[in-house]
């Protein structure tokens, strides 16, 4: 497993990907980022790292979830990153 460093908002995020979500993306983004990344990742929840440009969900059901959110933005992006899951 390789390192991952990090620990994004989503102030970040949308700074790296040049978009600015919704106040609706928003909030349901704050609402499910997971802080403490030294502990397993609540079902629900995310964390995105820095390097690699990672956002991270505990399932694949939480993924897909949060893919919905962010394929509204993909035309303006500004570059790409990864949503990956660890169950």
């Amino acid at each position: 497993m390789g390192i991952m460093l990090g620990n994004l908002s989503v102030k970040d995020i949308e700074a790296r990907l040049g978009v600015t979500f919704s106040s609706e993306d928003v909030a349901a983004l704050q609402e499910t980022r997971q802080e403490n990344v030294s502990i397993p990742l609540e079902s629900g929840k995310w964390h995105c790292y820095d390097i690699p440009f990672m956002f991270m969900t505990a399932t694949k059901e939480d993924a897909v979830k949060f893919v919905g959110i962010f394929e509204k933005y993909t035309a303006p992006m500004r570059g790409s990153f990864q949503i990956g899951f660890l169950h």
